[in-house]
């Protein structure tokens, strides 16, 4: 057990906002939330064995590993791992899509919610990621524009979109009212200093830096402060973390694909910590983050095959050509239409039509709708990969 201190528990008055539920629920007037310690200054080192930030230190080493060899020419990996890691994030969510929804998806088809929201979480995490690049650091105006671009377009939370929560939510019990609740935040009054209090955490410079975004990730989590959101945000925020520390420079590491493996043991981890014990999610985030880099690895390795492949099975194509060019961008857009195809490359779209026709014809694209005009297609084996090594990152972690 750690010296972390864990979260204090105080009671506070409570009243229903809308009356509804069961009587159990109308008349409830009290409810004990669960007050976070104040982190900006506390020092990580003596909270933690010194095995602990080894082990951490040898997941940046695979981090690093990766960045290193792929950072400075990112193309389809780059795409392809902000992608696993938002799909991944997303199911520890519950939010499930197929591999061909998401795609659809991703080309701004609104017919499956669930993938729409996966598409989302993946704008949410890039421009957290953008922001941490040009801002140097990690602040309350990036949180917040990652939120919006998550639940913008959301019906049910599109007015509470990029917005610190007003109302007291909980995780858990009765929908009407925190009875019973696992997990009740503090109240909405001190969301924002418990913010500002995290974020001179997660911009310190003095901490080992896979324990500094475990345990900003677990004590975001215990502010809960959005009405909806949080875990997806609160994942970004790792990731923005390795980025400001410059633990990575261009690639995303996929942690998510080994948490939402084992899910409740994640979810443990994070009741852990508000029990004051921060080794159980460090060792964890330390151990998840040096399996999916060096799976993203292999990736990188099967994304150079993967053109060789087409090539075998396209044939020769003439240089300069619609379908020499459509080939050259699909590694890094795997899901085009042929307008998108005519505007990348410059070809007229009767060129673009021929070469779509003939990638499909030997299996490098295929159709993603039923329609006829306006057809989404879909580099199959770049969008299998994407599938792929989430699999691996899970079999990998057990």
């Amino acid at each position: 057990m750690t010296t972390w201190p864990p979260h204090r528990r105080e009671v506070r008055p409570w009243r229903q906002s809308q009356r509804g539920g069961p009587k159990a629920d109308r008349i409830l007037s009290e409810v004990t939330v669960s007050l976070p310690p104040d982190i900006a200054g506390l020092p990580v080192v003596n909270a933690l064995p010194a095995s602990a930030i080894a082990q951490g230190e040898d997941a940046l080493r695979e981090i690093a590993a990766l960045d290193q060899a792929h950072g400075e020419d990112l193309g389809a990996l780059g795409v392809l791992l902000l992608r696993t890691e938002s799909v991944a994030s997303s199911k520890i969510e519950s939010v499930e899509a197929s591999l061909d929804d998401y795609a659809r998806a991703l080309h701004g088809s609104r017919a499956n919610a669930s993938a729409t929201s996966m598409v989302a979480a993946t704008s949410a995490l890039g421009a957290l990621l953008t922001e941490t690049d040009g801002r140097k650091r990690i602040d309350a105006d990036s949180l917040l524009a990652a939120h919006a671009a998550l639940l913008a377009d959301d019906p049910a939370e599109r007015d509470y979109a990029g917005r610190w929560r007003d109302m007291q939510n909980w995780i858990g019990g009765s929908d009407h009212s925190p009875r019973n609740a696992l997990f009740v935040p503090p109240p909405p009054d001190l969301v924002e200093s418990y913010v500002d209090d995290l974020l001179r955490f997660a911009n310190r410079d003095d901490l080992p830096t896979l324990a500094q975004a475990a345990i900003s990730h677990a004590q975001f989590e215990s502010i809960h402060p959005f009405t909806d959101g949080n875990g997806r945000i609160g994942r970004a925020l790792i990731n923005a973390i390795l980025r400001r520390r410059r633990a990575t420079t261009r690639v995303v590491v996929p942690l998510a694909s080994a948490l939402v493996a084992r899910r409740e043991r994640y979810f443990d981890h994070l009741g852990a910590y508000r029990d004051g014990d921060v080794e159980p999610i460090v060792r964890d985030f330390a151990l998840a983050s040096r399996i999916a880099a060096a799976e993203s690895r292999t990736t990188a390795q099967r994304l150079t095959e993967i053109p060789l492949e087409w090539a075998d099975a396209v044939g020769r194509v003439r240089a300069g050509s619609a379908a020499a060019k459509l080939l050259a961008i699909l590694p890094a857009r795997p899901v085009v239409t042929a307008d998108d195809v005519a505007v990348a490359t410059g070809a007229p779209l009767s060129s673009v039509y021929a070469a779509i026709e003939r990638l499909d014809t030997a299996g490098v694209l295929r159709p993603l709708t039923n329609r006829k005009r306006d057809q989404i297609w879909g580099a199959t084996l770049i969008l299998e990969e994407l599938d792929e090594l989430g699999a691996r990152i899970a079999r990998a972690w057990g």
